[in-house]
């Protein structure tokens, strides 16, 4: 039982490292890592900013309902 534990690390390391080689060998599947690398940093910057200006506009708000809740009390 403890042998077949310890295979399949082995097993998972052996097939993750030919995964990696088989990326630096073939050069087209390369260039799909890289565009979807660069796609995902170009959503996460969007998000970024989308969040930044819309930041001022949710904070007003939040001031506001918390504003009202004061007065009613």
């Amino acid at each position: 039982m403890l042998g077949k534990l310890s295979m399949y690390p082995l097993r998972a390391y052996v097939a993750f490292s030919g995964f990696v080689r088989g990326i630096r060998e073939n050069e087209h599947g390369l260039s799909g890592v890289v565009v979807a690398v660069l796609l995902i940093l170009i959503a996460v910057l969007a998000v970024v900013i989308i969040w930044g200006s819309l930041s001022g506009w949710l904070r007003e708000l939040w001031d506001r309902i918390v504003g009202s809740a004061d007065e009613i009390n």
